[in-house]
């Protein structure tokens, strides 16, 4: 397995890779692992991802800690007061509806940092770094790809390539096209050091958006850390718009991050870095023996933090499909289900970023600023929101009402956690799709087939608690059945790689005292429910049946694409 491209994708599915004893080279053409503070937010779902390979721990030891990140908030500068405020992500565990989702919070850490930790994780005579793939063909039953490193050229033959190379190579090499806007907007990020700790209030807060009236725009400001965050954090990042036809060179970026930060002299400068905010999709995601992933496969506005934890999930997703064919245990045509189910994904979170930004150009524009507003004018609307004027109140709900629109952005639970799959690898069960009155916002946990296995905290056999969701192994499936013996039996019987385990109330291999599995598992006490290595839902029966063995073998070689009929 050759993966190309060592950022979160391409390490992910590398650690992912090794777990599984699948053989893989990567090549990375930059020198080194970057330093460049990238992606920052890690959602439950990609938590949970980590956790299976085990460095959640370190991801919340080195990240932001919960009690500093449980809000965003708008304010009139950097030592300008509050002008809004809303809870994110979970509210740092605080929202009952986000912990019921999972046993793993929303974590805060800078890219680079988290890909060290990967690296870490990975053999290192299997990483090369400054190694540039320069071209890829395809034969029957492999990939050919031509790299260079420094004077030196050679050829790497595989089975398959990940191509998590950014879209810079193999995409276009394979004449892959984009769809979508390769430009939104150019931003310049500055990294810099200062004790903000004097000007800064609120240390729950996380993000700052600070508009500013005697510009009319907004830029936004963020902690990296290291050692203490809050308004404590030594290292920041301030991120700044430019216009093609007025791009800031790096002294005229020293300069506004000056004026932002209202100090006379410019702080400490790390890196000043440019970038260009896009939103497409590839047109197709796999072509024969090549897998696009990460920002290959799409590219996202960063507003909801939505494209690391894509790239993330696109490894999970993939890698242990490879696995189980280059085992034997499924079908080639398990891999066509990789794009059915991750495209869709991309596509939704592309639209819900994109809305995300605009609703950022919209607060401006409700507090009545913009590039082109006058000063003066502006600091007058400002005051307007805590004037107390009864003139003045149709212009604060209208504010107040363009922030609570943001919850897109900061809350949505169903989005990032609750998103369904639908492909060969999951089996329809006919059931209704459930009511949901906002998709984005509002997660119902459940076992349709294509859901995300819900999260249940259950009771060993010492009586200690233990996630559910942490019962699925690596390159494993796990049947959950009831307190009856039957589906054990059955699987035991089948040879089949995975797992079984009975859930019951007053016996099992694990016990549900809180009902939470009970609630949520769509089945009678004999039913059962399949779940892949990826914690997906991929079939359920709602009730006992006279031969589950038979039943079990159907599901699984359906799940598989082992080309069998399904016995309902």
């Amino acid at each position: 397995m050759l993966v190309v491209g060592g950022g979160a994708a391409g390490l992910t599915a590398a650690v992912l890779l090794h777990q599984l004893g699948v053989e893989f080279l990567l090549l990375n053409s930059r020198e080194a692992a970057s330093r460049l503070p990238r992606a920052h937010v890690i959602n439950q779902r990609t938590m949970e991802v980590l956790d299976g390979i085990g460095v959640a721990g370190e991801v919340y030891r080195l990240g932001t800690p919960a009690a500093n990140m449980t809000h965003v908030g708008w304010y009139t500068g950097v030592s300008g007061r509050r002008i809004g405020v809303q809870e994110l992500w979970g509210a740092g565990g605080h929202n009952p509806a986000w912990a019921a989702a999972s046993p793993c919070r929303t974590a805060n850490l800078p890219q680079h940092l988290l890909e060290e930790l990967l690296l870490r994780e990975c053999p290192p005579d299997r990483i090369r770094f400054g190694h540039r793939v320069t071209g890829v063909s395809q034969q029957d039953g492999g990939v050919t790809v031509d790299v260079v490193a420094g004077t030196s050229s050679y050829t790497v033959e595989a089975d398959y390539v990940l191509a998590c190379d950014g879209g810079r190579t193999i995409g276009p090499a394979l004449g892959i096209p984009s769809e979508g806007v390769e430009e939104i907007a150019r931003m310049v990020s500055v990294h810099f050091e200062a004790d903000l700790s004097g000007v800064l209030a609120d240390d729950e807060v996380l993000m700052r958006w600070l508009v500013r009236p005697e510009t009319g725009v907004g830029v936004s400001l963020l902690p990296l850390g290291p050692d203490e965050w809050g308004t404590r954090s030594r290292e920041w990042v301030l991120h700044l718009n430019e216009t093609p036809d007025t791009p800031l060179s790096d002294e005229e970026a020293r300069r506004e991050l000056c004026s932002v930060l209202e100090l006379p002299t410019p702080p400490t400068v790390h890196r000043i870095m440019r970038w260009t905010v896009g939103s497409t999709v590839a047109e197709r995601f796999r072509d024969g023996r090549v897998f696009l992933l990460g920002d290959a496969a799409h590219r996202l506005p960063p507003t909801g933090g939505l494209g690391l934890n894509s790239a993330v999930q696109d490894a999970h997703n993939l890698v242990w499909k490879l696995a189980a064919v280059l085992r034997g245990d499924a079908g080639a045509e398990l891999l066509d289900t990789y794009e059915d189910e991750r495209k869709p994904v991309a596509a939704a979170n592309i639209h819900q970023a994109v809305q995300n930004a605009i609703g950022h150009l919209l607060i401006v524009q409700t507090l009545g600023m913009g590039p082109e507003s006058d000063p003066a004018e502006n600091a007058i609307a400002l005051r307007r929101l805590d004037s107390g004027l009864p003139e003045d109140r149709e212009f604060r709900d209208s504010v107040r009402q363009a922030f609570a629109a943001q919850a897109g952005e900061f809350d949505a639970l169903n989005l990032e956690y609750g998103y369904t799959y639908a492909s060969a690898a999951v089996v329809p069960d006919d059931s209704p799709e459930p009511d949901n009155p906002d998709p984005v916002r509002v997660y119902r946990p459940g076992t349709r087939p294509g859901s995300p296995l819900p999260h249940a905290w259950l009771e060993d056999p010492l009586g200690a608690r233990v996630a559910l969701g942490s019962l699925v192994r690596p390159g494993r499936w796990l049947l959950i059945a009831g307190e009856d013996d039957g589906w054990t039996e059955a699987a035991r019987e089948l040879g089949l790689p995975l797992d079984v385990v009975r859930i019951g109330q007053t016996r099992g291999d694990y016990l549900d005292p809180r009902s939470a599995w009970t609630a949520v598992r769509g089945t009678s006490a004999g039913g059962a429910v399949l779940v892949r290595p990826d914690r997906v839902v991929a079939w359920r029966c709602a009730d006992a049946v006279a031969d589950p063995a038979a039943a079990l073998r159907a599901a699984f070689d359906a799940v598989t694409c082992r080309d069998v009929a399904i016995a309902r």
